[in-house]
């Protein structure tokens, strides 16, 4: 019985590799078509799961919390950035919508020019020069166009207004 088994599988692997060893045969004039890889550059648009978790800034430069999620309409355009506010490690986080198209969005760092002691949370440290005595910031190495997302967001509110905002809940 094993035998058999054996020897049936081994007569199917062999049919198996003598079909696809065959040259196919057209009938028509048309070559058949391949289905073909194509790479696309899409160097002016984002990965929207690369969006949450961008830091949101205000016109002062001050961090006034981070991208939760984006909402969009049922034809797909983006309408609501949920935004998180306050909180640590998402404890205690206040949430809260705003128009998305009220949102800037910007590819280089935040400028920063204080020193090392006060540098905002998640942005390169300043630090001064031997020689010159002169604030340096550190660069990323990653360049923003090989991010898929932005460096961060601008929204013009404080957090304060933010945490004043009525809470963004889902519906169930």
């Amino acid at each position: 019985m094993m035998k058999s088994i054996v020897a049936g599988l081994a007569g199917t692997a062999l049919l198996a590799t003598a079909a696809f060893a065959q040259a196919p045969t057209a009938t028509t004039d048309k070559a058949p078509t391949a289905a073909t890889a194509t790479t696309t550059s899409a160097s002016d648009q984002w990965r929207i799961s690369k969006m949450s978790g961008v830091k949101v800034y205000n016109e002062a430069n001050e961090n006034i919390g981070s991208i939760n999620d984006l909402l969009m309409d049922k034809n797909g355009n983006i309408k609501i950035a949920v935004i998180g506010v306050g909180g640590f490690l998402g404890m205690g986080e206040h949430l809260v919508a705003v128009p998305y198209e009220k949102l800037k969005f910007v590819n280089e760092p935040v400028v920063y020019s204080g020193t090392a002691a006060t540098s905002p949370p998640g942005r390169p440290a300043t630090t001064t020069g031997a020689a010159t005595g002169t604030d340096k910031t550190a660069t990323a190495t990653t360049s923003p166009a090989s991010k898929w997302y932005p460096d961060h967001a601008v929204f013009n509110a404080s957090k304060d207004e933010l945490k004043n905002m009525p809470e963004f809940k889902y519906s169930e």
